[in-house]
């Protein structure tokens, strides 16, 4: 009988790791590993099996798993422990209306404070964007397009929890943007609402920015309801 390939054989390493990068390079690795799909959702990461393949002890593990669990990327379980979270499914009108709380904040206070270099980078974003056609990136350039707008938001926690949003918004986009036929539809969005911030109309920007992520729950929320959205989540 053929065996099922174990997800962490997809992770390499490449010698020793010294032990002050320890977490931080079992975090990065993880997560970029989730990121771009070799650990799948529902995956199982236990201690001892990364303290191996890093070899490491448990310690750094330990830590590297309670970062990725704070940017919701890992769920704890009862029974399996550290698990791959899922991506947006049947809450995603939820998880878009905290995300509009949450950014409508952090654009508030960081649309005064932004200079022309964070501008001259949100444009260059854009024009990424436009012209990208790999999936996997768009979702990676919206991201960074909304926390370069974010950036210069005075509480930091409150970044935090934005970006953990835009985190699952990435490995949602990632492996659904095919499927959902979508690529260049929020540039006209994202365009207005630099122009926006650039103006400096802090609620002109808040505005847009709330029109933008209601027009994303739709988008998504019907594709999940469609039989190809539920198809794709079904697989394990």
């Amino acid at each position: 009988m053929t065996q099922k390939p174990k997800p962490l054989h997809s992770i390499k390493v490449d010698g020793p790791i010294p032990a002050h990068l320890a977490r931080s390079t079992i975090e990065e690795t993880l997560r970029t590993a989730i990121l771009d799909g070799r650990l799948p959702c529902g995956t199982a990461l236990r201690q001892q099996d990364l303290a191996d393949l890093f070899g490491v002890s448990r310690m750094p593990v330990r830590e590297a798993l309670r970062q990725l669990e704070a940017q919701a990327l890992l769920s704890v379980t009862t029974h399996k422990g550290a698990v791959v979270a899922p991506l947006i499914q049947e809450d995603a009108t939820q998880t878009y209306q905290l995300r509009i709380l949450l950014e409508s904040e952090a654009l508030r206070q960081s649309v005064p404070l932004l200079t022309p270099a964070d501008h001259d980078r949100a444009a260059a974003l854009i024009e990424e964007l436009e012209n990208q056609h790999d999936y996997s990136e768009i979702g990676r350039l919206n991201r960074l397009f909304h926390m370069t707008l974010y950036s210069k938001a005075a509480n930091r926690r409150l970044l935090r929890l934005v970006e953990d949003g835009l985190n699952e918004e990435e490995r949602f986009l990632r492996f659904n943007l095919e499927a959902m036929g979508l690529g260049k539809i929020s540039q006209d969005d994202h365009r207005a609402m630099l122009q926006a911030t650039i103006e400096g109309d802090v609620e002109g920007s808040v505005t847009l920015l709330v029109q933008h992520l209601n027009r994303g729950v739709e988008v998504i929320t019907r594709y999940l309801d469609s039989p190809a959205g539920q198809s794709r989540q079904a697989k394990p």
